[in-house]
């Protein structure tokens, strides 16, 4: 993409200017246009003093539709996440340089823009887990995967998976894959092995991992929403109250007496109960009755460990 982007803003270059430029050897240089040649890009070479290599009759690729707009994006979005991987910031090096000179300035700017420390305070920052790092291979270079994972009644089971994706979500990594089954989601921290098989791995031609994702989190999120409670609150709590329980917390409306009407959900009541039980009496349960026992079964307890008789 590099050496493209290089011919297009520069029109006539040697195989000597795109080593310097890119920083690899000029073999490297002069293989990689071979292969583009061979690839079908329209690149011929020019013999002679003052010749080179450029795209027949100015031919473009989509490449050349980056305005400015998206090349600061681009950079904005790649260069923090690129700072401890050494390949990527290589890889944004070279496309910077390829860059028309009026976009350089904005996206160099962008690239520097932002930094991403993944550490919370007090915390060391969290190193990539191994069995990601496995994973990412498999997934980019099309190879099945086998899996030892726990079922639901703990008993590990052996299968042999087509990995699709990984996805991030809030420092939990995911691995969405095709199966025998269908696609399943496995929680990669409850991988007890995995191997790559030298097999190719089928990914569905029109797969959009994004929108497989979506629909993965709508699913989990409705399981996790089968029990629901009516709730009481003060009106300044409720933006905690959002922020802690998001989709699963659902504005109903003020109540006779001022406070604001919620609907809680989650999986069970005793789930439900905990989360609500740190309230102590700011939160209000009305119904159903299974939460309201939860929680007196909760405030038992804390009273039998924490009361005067352990004193």
């Amino acid at each position: 993409m590099a050496t493209l982007l290089l011919m297009q803003t520069r029109g006539r270059v040697t195989a000597a200017e795109i080593a310097t430029e890119l920083e690899v050897s000029v073999a490297t240089a002069r293989r990689d246009l071979e292969a583009l040649s061979t690839a079908g890009v329209p690149v011929y070479p020019q013999p002679g003093r003052g010749g080179g290599w450029q795209l027949i009759g100015g031919a473009r690729t989509d490449l050349s539709g980056l305005t400015a707009g998206e090349a600061r994006a681009l950079f904005l979005l790649t260069g923090p996440s690129a700072g401890a991987v050494p390949e990527a910031r290589s890889a944004l090096r070279k496309l910077l340089r390829a860059l028309p000179a009026t976009f350089r300035g904005e996206a160099e700017a962008a690239a520097d823009a932002v930094v991403i420390d993944p550490a919370g305070w007090g915390r060391t920052e969290r190193e990539l887990p191994e069995t990601v790092r496995l994973l990412q291979q498999a997934v980019v270079r099309r190879r099945r995967v086998a899996l030892r994972y726990p079922g639901r009644d703990g008993s590990a089971t052996d299968r042999v998976v087509d990995p699709w994706g990984l996805v991030d979500k809030d420092a939990i990594w995911y691995l969405v894959a095709g199966t025998e089954q269908g696609r399943r989601t496995f929680r990669v921290d409850r991988i007890l092995h995995a191997g790559p098989i030298d097999e190719e791995a089928h990914r569905p031609a029109d797969l959009d991992l994004s929108t497989v994702w979506a629909e993965v989190v709508e699913e989990m999120e409705q399981r996790r929403a089968t029990t629901s409670a009516l709730v009481l609150i003060g009106e300044h709590l409720l933006p905690v109250l959002r922020d802690r329980h998001g989709r699963h917390c659902e504005i109903l409306g003020p109540a006779p007496d001022g406070r604001i009407r919620v609907r809680i959900t989650a999986h069970t009541p005793r789930a439900i109960a905990e989360q609500l039980a740190g309230w102590g009496a700011t939160a209000e349960v009305v119904a159903p009755d299974s939460v309201c026992d939860e929680l007196a079964t909760l405030g038992a307890e804390l009273v039998e460990r924490y009361g005067d008789g352990r004193r």
